[in-house]
């Protein structure tokens, strides 16, 4: 059995707290904190940079994740592993030099990961699953949080994993009680939560628990 890994996405944190926000999550038994990086180009919102990840990194000790929704990521990656991200994630959808961007990425000692869009095809993970530690399968369309989850998604992770079967899948994108439970029975292993996290009614403790009691 795989340990199911609860993600929460900045995203949706109330930005005037982060420092607070962030604290709480982890407290709350986060196993790491997801940074939605967007250049207004390759999706279309603007968010965070590197120096919100250096932010980040001074309240926390857990491992960060920068999730690159922008245009040519390997102008960047530089910068986000410097700034302390733990990981790295880049859209394959992004660069037309995937394999070297990976490898710059684990030159700078962070992990690689890839994400794909939801009308993407696993057929372009194939070449390179061997040098990544981590797929990101987006739920929804990237851009924007508290969007309502694709329901197809679980069978294309179903197919993922059946690709893949030691890969770390991660999924994001209208994950919640309701979802969780899904993705995770298909093959998924790390739940990256924003709205349902940071936005629970009953605060960021209630959501975290909400997510792990309902894939038990």
């Amino acid at each position: 059995m795989r340990k199911i890994e609860v993600v929460p996405s900045i995203l949706s944190a109330d930005v005037a707290r982060l420092g607070d926000q962030v604290r709480e999550a982890v407290a709350s038994g986060a196993d790491r904190i997801q940074i939605d990086v967007m250049d207004g180009h390759f999706v279309p919102n603007l968010t965070f940079g590197p120096l919100v990840v250096e932010a980040v990194r001074k309240v926390t000790d857990l491992p960060i994740e920068a999730h690159l929704m922008v245009e040519r990521p390997e102008l960047f990656i530089e910068a986000f592993a410097k700034a302390g991200a733990s990981l790295i994630e880049v859209q394959v959808e992004a660069t037309a030099s995937l394999y070297r961007t990976v490898e710059t990425i684990k030159e700078l000692g962070a992990a690689a990961g890839v994400a794909i869009n939801p009308a993407t095809s696993i057929e372009t993970l194939r070449e390179i699953l061997p040098y990544i530690s981590l797929v990101n399968v987006m739920t929804v369309e990237p851009g924007f949080g508290g969007q309502k989850f694709i329901v197809h998604s679980p069978d294309k992770i179903r197919r993922l994993r059946a690709m893949a079967p030691d890969v770390e899948i991660e999924v994001d994108g209208g994950i919640d009680a309701q979802s969780a439970p899904l993705v995770v029975k298909a093959g998924a292993t790390v739940l990256v939560a924003g709205s349902s996290v940071f936005g629970h009614k009953n605060g960021i403790k209630a959501g975290i628990s909400a997510l792990r009691t309902a894939v038990g």
